[in-house]
């Protein structure tokens, strides 16, 4: 079933797509991850503290500025819009056809940022793989898949009518 168009381009329209969807997206992948999963006794996260860990890997400045910015701004409202509008819902799309509802392609994309995010930025940071499987791997796979949802079912929703 597909809501939204196939046919995304670059205009003023597709990045406050992006940004406002992204917004509420890294809003409910924070609220998830620093205020619900700690509250209920389970890990919390820091994303800009793994951002920091990048920076300073590639010997980039590394403070708590750059952490927040990297995560909030770089990541949450532009880069994992991007990687959904140009590159995952498009293959998807492409391979498995658009009559699947959104919410499936959501949460496999959440996955795939997880694997991306703790699976390889971690590796390139510095720090364990997949953070050793801690409660702090499983607590950011319930973020991303949730942040993949939140994203696309935003999406959507401002686009309805709009197919």
């Amino acid at each position: 079933m597909t809501v939204y168009s196939n046919k995304v381009g670059v205009n003023t329209a597709t990045l406050g797509l992006m940004f406002i969807s992204g917004f509420f997206a890294t809003m409910a992948f924070d609220l998830w991850g620093q205020v619900i999963s700690p509250g209920v006794g389970f890990a919390n996260l820091s994303p800009h503290g793994l951002a920091k860990s990048l920076f300073g890997a590639l010997g980039l400045p590394n403070g708590d500025f750059a952490g927040y910015f990297m995560h909030f701004y770089l990541v949450g409202l532009v880069g994992y819009p991007v990687g959904w509008l140009f590159i995952f819902r498009p293959v998807w799309n492409r391979v498995i056809g658009s009559g699947i509802h959104w919410f499936i392609p959501a949460a496999v994309y959440g996955f795939g940022l997880w694997v991306f995010a703790i699976g390889g930025i971690t590796a390139i940071a510095g720090l364990p793989f997949f953070l050793n499987f801690t409660g702090i791997t499983w607590v950011a796979l319930v973020g991303h898949v949730l942040y993949g949802v939140v994203m696309v079912a935003v999406m959507v929703w401002l686009t309805r009518g709009r197919a």
